[in-house]
Formats: C-alpha cells, structure tokens, sequence
C-alpha cells in the first residue's frame, strides 16, 4: 500500500512540474512576442509624401524655426521620421487638432495617443510667438497637401 501511495505522489509531482514547466513556457513565448512587437513598433516609421507650399512670409520664419525644432522627430516638412508622427496629415487638420493643441503640446508636452512614438516632450526653448509662426508653417503645408478643416467626429 506504501508503495502505490509513494508512486501516486511522484506521479502528482511529476504532473506539477510538467504543468510549471508549460506555465513557465508559455510565459516566456508571450514575454518574447510582446518584446518582439513593441521593437517592431519602435522601427515602424510613419512618413508621408509632402508637396512643398509656396509659403508666406510667416510660414518661411516658421519654415526655419521648424527646422531647428521639430524636423528631428518630425523630418523635413513636416512629413514625419522614425521619431515622431507627420505632421502634415489628417489627424491633425484644423477640425482635429486645433492651434491650441500645438501651443499645448509646445507647452506641456503630449502623451501618446494617436502613434506608437511615445510621449513628446515639453519645448520650453520654443516661445509661444515661435509657435504661431511654426503652426503657421505647417497649417500652410497642410493646405498645400490638402489638409483643411473637417469637423472632429468621435
């Protein structure tokens, strides 16, 4: 009787550790595509073709402080790099994203909501006169592709 007791013990210990070494596996395999996915993500660049707008005399000021700004994450144009979404798309025409949103996000920052980039920080070295003119930039970049008011529905 002691016999069968002690193999019915080995049995029930084998069957544990079998099921904490499939537990411990399958963790591991969703740790791996999550790991896997996120690095995917952060590679992914989203870009767009921008067609160059003959700009005002504010657009071009806001053309240069663009550039020494916001091209690093933004690329040239507005048109996006691996760092930081396009600008010049969509999402952002007027309807969606006010100017108030671009003074907000120069201000304080934004945490991610529309691309996987994660959060921009605050630009505490661009004043809000540099801003104007830097929304102007790009809100006549916008035109120029097409990008004009629509109405955010939610």
């Amino acid at each position: 009787m002691k016999k069968r007791s002690r193999a019915r013990g080995r049995k029930k210990e084998k069957q544990a550790l079998l099921f904490i070494v499939a537990g411990a596996i399958a963790l591991a395999a969703m740790a791996a595509a999550a790991i896997l996915s996120h690095v995917g993500q952060e590679d992914q660049a989203f870009t767009v073709e921008v067609v160059p707008a003959a700009l005002s005399q504010e657009g071009e000021a806001g053309a240069a402080l663009f550039k020494v700004n916001c091209q690093v994450c933004h690329g040239p144009n507005a048109a996006g790099t691996k760092l930081g979404p396009p600008l010049v798309h969509d999402i952002y025409n007027p309807g969606h994203h006010s100017d108030e949103a671009f003074y907000l996000a120069a201000a304080t920052g934004v945490r991610q909501h529309h691309w996987p980039y994660g959060d921009m920080p605050a630009q505490p070295q661009v004043a809000r006169e540099e801003v104007s003119q830097i929304i102007r930039y790009i809100r006549e970049l916008q035109e120029a592709n097409g990008i004009v008011y629509k109405a955010h529905s939610m």
